[in-house]
């Protein structure tokens, strides 16, 4: 199993660090890069959406919805 690796970002105007795996960074990396956004971009709206969640797991979940979407339009 691939370690968490942190990134430390700025959203809603404050630094956080956030701990994924490497290949959900990447996901994000190529979701925001598609959606022509930069990744803090794309957490941040993730982040104003979660609700109560923590925000490594709505990441998670961003990242399987994206992909789940995609699947399904095949």
């Amino acid at each position: 199993m691939r370690r968490e690796r942190k990134h430390s970002l700025a959203i809603a105007g404050h630094r956080t660090s956030i701990s994924l795996e490497e290949p959900f960074w990447s996901a994000l990396k190529e979701i925001a890069s598609t959606e022509g956004v930069t990744l803090a971009a794309l957490v941040a709206e993730v982040d104003s959406r979660r609700g109560e969640a923590n925000l490594s797991s709505a990441l998670r979940l961003h990242v399987l919805a994206h992909y789940q979407r995609l699947a399904a339009a095949t």
